[in-house]
């Protein structure tokens, strides 16, 4: 089935819902976007829906609602984009600005990842499967940001796990790469869909 494009406008993913995170700077001069990294978080650990991701996020969390939130006292994180395990997409921060989501990573030699990567995060687990509309949004947001940042490409979207080995296990053994690639390449390949 054929999914509508996704456009950006002013570093803005049409049909996400827009809830502006702190937790973001300006990329360094003449960086340019050359990597996507995939996440996986819940809040708790293996608990789906409800506000804490969105207010991790925005720096709205309370840290008494669960024990094991007091790790995530005064962090300051944020992704470009979740993805619910329903499919609604949510956008924290502008694709041009400087998202806070790899943290001390690096990617072929380059440190930073920060600086020159977009992050998306996935609702779920490293070992529950995602789910298949959580794919398909996948697909859409990764076309739409393909066809506003040339540099990337199906080659370009890596794990967490891959940026930061060792210290990073996300999006987990749950996520089905080779199908998400497969149907990345379809994507691609076909020139009416947005990518």
């Amino acid at each position: 089935m054929h999914n509508p494009f996704l456009p950006i406008t002013e570093g803005l993913l049409a049909g996400a819902v827009f809830c502006p995170s702190p937790n973001y700077n300006d990329r360094p001069p003449q960086a340019s976007v050359e990597l996507l990294v995939i996440h996986g978080i819940s809040l708790p650990a293996g608990h789906f829906g409800g506000p804490f991701i969105h207010q991790l996020f925005t720096n709205c969390l309370n840290t008494n609602a669960h024990h094991s939130f007091c790790q995530l006292q005064d962090v300051q994180v944020s992704a470009h984009v979740l993805i619910e395990r329903d499919g609604t997409l949510t956008q924290f921060v502008p694709f041009h600005k400087r998202a806070w989501h790899a943290g001390v990573s690096h990617w072929q030699g380059r440190p930073g990842c920060n600086d020159f990567s977009i992050g998306i995060e996935l609702e779920g687990t490293d070992d529950l499967p995602y789910e298949p509309v959580q794919y398909r949004q996948l697909i859409r947001v990764t076309c739409a940001l393909m066809a506003a940042f040339p540099a990337l490409n199906p080659d370009t979207v890596v794990g967490h796990c891959d940026v930061a080995p060792g210290r990073k296990t996300d999006p987990g053994k749950a996520f089905d790469w080779a199908n998400f690639r497969q149907a990345l390449l379809h994507s691609t390949e076909h020139k009416e869909r947005p990518c």
